[in-house]
Order: C-alpha cells, then structure tokens, then sequence
C-alpha cells in the first residue's frame, strides 16, 4: 500500500520534533514473517520524467515486488524544510526513510542522529553514520556512452551540454561525455552553459538556445524537465536527455538518454531491511549493477553508432574499460571522482565556474 503525502499535509502543524526511546525498527524486523515501511522524500514533484520520476518508479517497482513492504512518499520538499519531513516519518514508524537529493544531507544527518533506531539513506551525498548510508550510481559510465554516440553524429565538432550546478555529480557527466565523444572524435569541443537550477525550464531553454547560436549540433542536459533537448530538437540536431526516456520530446531527433533503475538498489537494500542485515555504507556501482544505463536508441540512429556504443558498452560492464583511463583522472580514487572532481577534461570549453 502507498501514502503520497503532500509537502503541505506533513508539514502542518508541526513542531519541535521530539526524539522517540525506539523510533520506527519494527519488532519482527530479521524474521521471516517481517514487514517493512518505507518512505521516499523528493525535492521536486514525481511528474512524468525527471530526478523525481526515476526515484518514484524504483519505489513503485519494490512495492510491486515485495507483499512485505508498504511505502510512502512526499514530493516537493525543499531541503530547508525536509528535517520536519523526516521526523514525521521517523515518528510515524518507518524503519526505513530515503532522501533523494543532495540538499538533504545536512539535514538527514541531524535528524538521523535523534533517531538510532531508523535506518537512513542519502542520494548524491558523502556523509554516512551507523544508521545513515548513502548511495549513487556511476551514471558518468552512461554518459560516456551518450557522448561517444554523439562524437560519432556531430559534423560541426561543437557539442552542447546544459548543465545544473557545479559540482562534482555534474562535472563528472560532463567530462566523462566529452571522453566518450573523444574516444572517436579527436575534434569534438563541448560547450557547456549552467542553469544553476535542478528544474528551470524558461533557464535550460535559453541556455540551450545560446548553445545553438555557437552552432551545436548535438546537445546533451543535466536537469530534471526536457526543456533543453526540446530545444536542440526543435532546431533539429541530435539531442540526448536525462533521468528517463524522452524520445517522446525529442521524436526523430533523440539520440538517447542516460537513465535511472533505482530499484536495483531499493530491492537489496530493503531486503537488508528485512533480514536484519542493514548496515550504513557508501553504494556507488555502475551500469554492471542495473542501476543506471542508456536509454533505447532514437529512430534515426544509425545502426553503426548503436553497434560501436554496445561494444563500449560491454566493455565498461566486463571492467576492461575505464572510463578515466587516459585522462587527466586516470587512478584517481573513488573519494576523489565522487566528491572532489571540479575542473574539465581536455576538450571542454573554458572552466568550472
């Protein structure tokens, strides 16, 4: 079973949060007969495609799979006012509460901290405590797949890439979709424009716009709406999207798009969950697992292009492809790559603002 709660319904009437002795762990909790609540927070609403989108179909996926799981969602809730959310929760009796966005990590940490007995998780974030994981996938592995395609497409050499935030989720996709494009493409420069917003879509169409006076003619995006792949494509040049698959906004023109199967982490975790087994790590795998990956190819798209990336694609998942090797970033660790990666490969156009 699951509640949507909006933002307003959780946060009326709240006050200060007051810290439960036993806070949420369900008594039959590594039984066999166990029941688990869940509860998913998300920044911005569900919609049809999206950050939020992708997150909501993963908790749909594990409600539909396990009989033993009910879940829980609020959408559209600003990382100031998410502590509130998640002492709701918590004083509600989930044994287990997601929070999908980076704004969240401050946050969580706080309240998890007042509640011992929750299991926590964070997306995007670097923080972790004994009832606090966090988790991510390597989506930069889908990137690099995306840009290889368009290195093989573009005939102007200049590839487009509207991006959020500067920071080093966002870095990373961008440097690793001009490797990709440089794998067969010596030539390619990528332009990029930030929008400084996760969903913006008048920002992400004019940055777009700005992008296509440069003379672009493949454009790639890093936000949660279409707005800036239905420009490219409207312009008609090749456009790749993000999070879910929009070749619905992009028709003859979609190349692809890197997306999301956050059930790939949701099942196991859950299950840890259940079984007792539950401990706070740092979950970072990549297309190999199932959690993220390209999306199916346009209609347009030639089928040498398919048959180039699929092979890159094999060999990023047997592990005889790094996407780093050869770069700037060759051997630098995971903690690096995840959290301190802030300047472009060679081949991006200018700097990290």
């Amino acid at each position: 079973m699951t509640e949507h709660i909006s933002r307003r319904s959780v946060l009326k009437g709240i006050g200060a949060a007051t810290p439960l002795a036993v806070a949420g762990c369900s008594e039959s909790i590594g039984s066999s007969d166990a029941e688990v609540s869940a509860a998913w927070v998300y920044n911005s609403e569900v919609g049809d495609q999206g950050w939020s989108w992708a997150h909501n179909e993963g908790r749909k996926a594990v409600e539909e799979e396990y009989d033993w799981l009910s879940t829980e969602f609020t959408e559209a809730v600003a990382p100031e006012e998410s502590q509130q959310v998640f002492r709701q929760y918590a004083d509600s009796g989930a044994d287990i509460i997601f929070g999908c966005t980076f704004g969240y990590q401050d946050p969580m940490e706080t309240v998890a901290k007042e509640y011992p007995e929750v299991y926590f998780e964070h997306n995007t974030g670097y923080l972790t405590l004994e009832n606090m994981g966090r988790y991510m996938g390597r989506i930069y592995q889908a990137r690099y797949l995306a840009g290889q395609a368009a290195g093989m497409l573009t005939e102007t050499n200049q590839l487009g890439y509207v991006a959020a935030y500067p920071i080093p989720e966002v870095i990373r996709g961008i440097n690793a979709y001009t490797l990709g494009a440089a794998s067969v493409n010596d030539s390619v420069t990528t332009k990029v424009r930030w929008t400084n917003s996760w969903f913006d879509p008048p920002a992400e169409s004019e940055a777009a716009s700005a992008l296509l006076d440069e003379n672009v003619d493949v454009m790639a995006q890093h936000q949660d709406s279409a707005a800036a792949l239905t420009e490219a494509a409207d312009a008609g040049i090749w456009a790749t999207g993000y999070d879910a698959p929009m070749q619905e906004q992009a028709g003859d023109n979609y190349l692809t798009s890197p997306i999301w199967h956050w059930e790939a982490f949701y099942g196991p975790t859950l299950e840890d969950v259940r079984n007792g087994e539950w401990e706070a790590d740092a979950y970072w795998k990549g297309i190999e697992s199932g959690v993220c990956d390209i999306d199916d190819w346009g209609p347009e798209v030639p089928q040498e292009v398919r048959d180039e990336v699929g092979s890159t694609r094999e060999e990023i998942v047997d592990g005889s492809l790094d996407v780093w090797a050869g770069s700037k970033f060759e051997g630098e660790s995971d903690e690096f790559l995840f959290q301190e990666m802030n300047s472009y490969v060679e081949g991006v156009e200018g700097e990290v603002p």
